[in-house]
Order: structure tokens, then sequence, then C-alpha cells
């Protein structure tokens, strides 16, 4: 018997207990989450993102050209290619292109395939020798004419692949559109501030993106198939245009009490 009445007097124990529990919850309502006390601080933070941009004149033009020989055999065609790659390589030297500049890219020596339109069968045409270089012209005023005259010593063997523009140091640009980022930044994070009511305080966090320099724009693929030295037009037109660099930061500022 005591063990039975010891149970009923624990169950009416607890039932109390709830309800006076849940009076209490009735009484008070549930916490505001806002009101908590989380610790959480970016409850007193305002997080923006800035952008900064400069315009850029460039100052350096890269050309990817090159030679490409067919013939019968591999030692023709290579023969071939080597004789006019010299000569293209002469005519940018002798127009002030130096010779640290001058880079191989790629060279292949390939099987050349020919196809019957009206059958689909192909037939071996001998060997392809393909040589491909990348020149740094430091004057750009000089690229038009750098381009005829590697265009003329190379013949109908030329390829000429793009031309695209860059800035040799692009540092100062970087730091340039740095400061403008953050300015943005700081200027949005005072105008939510001022909006909300808030005091801005000093800056918490700040993250550097990485700054964007668009790569070399290239021109549309050109091959000069049939040149003739006699008659060849001339000069050809070149623009270097304006680029731009371009920094993003995001900055943490502080709210102050």
């Amino acid at each position: 018997m005591k063990k039975g009445w010891l149970v009923v007097i624990s169950l009416v124990a607890a039932i109390a207990l709830l309800g006076v529990a849940g009076c209490a919850a009735i009484e008070g309502g549930s916490p505001s989450p806002v009101a908590a006390d989380t610790g959480n601080p970016q409850e007193r933070e305002i997080w923006v993102s800035g952008q900064g941009r400069v315009s850029v004149t460039p100052d350096i033009a890269a050309l990817r050209l090159g030679i490409e020989a067919q013939e019968d055999t591999v030692r023709e065609a290579m023969t071939q290619a080597a004789e006019s790659m010299e000569a293209v390589i002469a005519a940018l030297k002798a127009h002030g292109v130096a010779e640290k500049d001058i880079r191989t890219f790629r060279f292949s020596i390939t099987e050349a395939w020919e196809w019957d339109r009206i059958t689909g069968d192909r037939e071996f045409a001998g060997y392809l020798v393909s040589n491909m270089v990348s020149a740094q012209i430091r004057a750009l005023d000089d690229v038009g004419s750098i381009i005829d005259a590697v265009v003329q010593a190379g013949g109908d063997l030329i390829r000429i692949h793009g031309i695209g523009f860059t800035v040799e140091d692009p540092t100062p640009y970087h730091y340039e559109a740095r400061e403008k980022a953050f300015a943005d930044a700081k200027a949005k994070a005072e105008q939510l501030a001022g909006l909300a009511d808030l005091t801005l305080g000093k800056p918490t966090f700040i993250s550097d993106g990485m700054a964007h320099f668009p790569p070399p724009m290239p021109m549309a693929r050109m091959e000069m198939m049939v040149l003739e030295t006699a008659g060849f037009p001339g000069p050809t037109p070149i623009m270097p245009g304006e680029q731009e660099v371009i920094v993003h930061v995001q900055v943490v500022f502080a709210i102050e009490d």
C-alpha cells in the first residue's frame, strides 16, 4: 500500500509543476529571438561589398603568329617551315621586337589528309609542320607595320592567330581600383546605417577580392593564304583601345552603441 500511495503522490506533484509552468508561459509569452542575446556578432555589424573600376590604356600588344608548311615528306615540310620562320623572326627583330619577347608556344608535325567531297573518302596528302610563336610588341604605333612585315616575310605559309592588348605592370591600377572599391563599400554602409538610424563604427573585417584584369581580347583568326609582296595592301590599322581593371572588396563595419 505504501508504494502505491508514493506513486500517486509523485504523479500529482508532476502534474502540479506542469500546470505552474504552463501558466507562466501563458502569462509571459514566448521570448523574442531578436531580444535574446545569442552572442552572434553579426547582429551588431553591417556587411557590404564594394567595386572599383579604373580605365587603362594598354602598353603591350601580344601577337600570336606562325608558319605552316605542308609537303610530301617531313624533311621537305620542316625545311620550308624553318626557312619561313627564320624570315619571320628576322622581320620581327628588324622592327624593334626584342629576342626575349619572342617565344615559341607550339610546334607540331602531323599527317595531312584530304577528303573527297563526293565519295567521303580521305587520302593521305603529306605532312604538316606547324611552328607558332608569340611576340610581345611594346611600341604600339608599330603593330600594324610589324604585321605587314611578318606577312610579307612568311608569304603563303604565314598564319596569324590573333592579337591582344594588355598592361605590363597593372599594380598601380590595382591600388587605385582598390581605393575606389573601399570607398564604394563605406558609402553603402553609411547609407544603410543612416536608413536604420544607427551609428556606424570602424571596419572589423575586410576581404580583398582578386583584381580582375580582362585578358587580351583576341582578334578573329586570320590566315594569310594567298599573298603576293607586290601590291600588298598596308599599313594594317590596329587600335588598342582601353581596358578596365576591376577590384571587389567585402567590408564588415561595427555598429556603435
